[in-house]
């Protein structure tokens, strides 16, 4: 059965379409068999996986409403053992329309249990925001990965997110685990990259990954080619970043 990893923080411009898109990538380079599902309504992780807006006519919209199952919106990638479900723009309103229905926080859980069987990992791509959706994410993973930019205030909102974690354990998934913390965009050069680095390890010890994602160009570069680091350039630091993640979550499951 996959473990269902939500990539989360309601901060922007922190890495998680990046951190989703990569390690994907990386787990699939690795022989394990991945679910992307883009649940950002601006649907960067779609275009960074190769699929122009244009041509994803249906995704997590459709699965979320119920109107159609996850069997039926699973696409294949160019990258080796990922597939996609893709968002588009509607995926902004379905949080309105599902707003007064019982149970709404449980759609996206039991509409991926007909596939879990399927995958090794399911990574959900979180929008920058702590709305239905990201509770969807919440409720429906095994585990949350945050990511953490190594810039001024990267402790800015933290706490609201790990609160809102706390209640989804408390109230909807008690199964619901921390992953860890993702330090990214890390300058070794920069005083104050290694300073955030050091702060974080030291308010929250043991739950920080060993991996850091260094700011790198190719991965700036990569999405603007509709490809993941590992395709657009493996020998860069980007694409060691995220294969030496992916090899050291797959020895926490294991």
């Amino acid at each position: 059965m996959a473990r269902i990893i939500a990539i989360a923080n309601q901060k922007g411009g922190v890495g998680k379409t990046t951190t989703a898109v990569n390690l994907s990538a990386a787990l699939g380079a690795l022989e394990k068999k991945v679910l992307l599902i883009d649940a950002d309504p601006q649907a960067n992780a779609t275009s960074g996986l190769g699929i122009k807006h244009a041509e994803a006519t249906r995704g997590t919209y459709e699965l979320i409403e119920g109107a159609l199952s996850a069997a039926e919106l699973i696409q294949a990638t160019t990258s080796p053992g990922v597939s996609i479900i893709p968002a588009h723009l509607d995926l902004v309103a379905v949080e309105l329309e599902i707003i007064d229905q019982p149970k709404r926080e449980f759609f996206l859980k039991r509409a991926l249990e007909s596939v879990q069987d399927q995958f090794d990992y399911i990574i959900i791509d979180c929008a920058p925001s702590l709305g239905l959706i990201t509770l969807n994410a919440l409720t429906a993973a095994h585990g949350v990965l945050v990511p953490i930019q190594c810039e001024y205030y990267a402790l800015e909102g933290l706490g609201k997110l790990l609160n809102t974690i706390k209640r989804v354990q408390e109230i909807h998934n008690d199964h619901l685990e921390i992953e860890g913390l993702l330090l990214t965009m890390f300058d070794g050069r920069l005083r104050l990259s290694n300073q955030v680095a050091d702060e974080v390890r030291s308010h929250f010890d043991g739950m920080v990954f060993t991996t850091i994602i260094h700011r790198n160009i190719k991965l700036s570069e990569a999405p603007s080619h509709g490809e993941n680091i590992i395709a657009y350039d493996a020998g860069s630091k980007g694409a060691e970043n995220y294969l030496t993640l992916a090899q050291e979550l797959i020895a926490k499951e294991s």
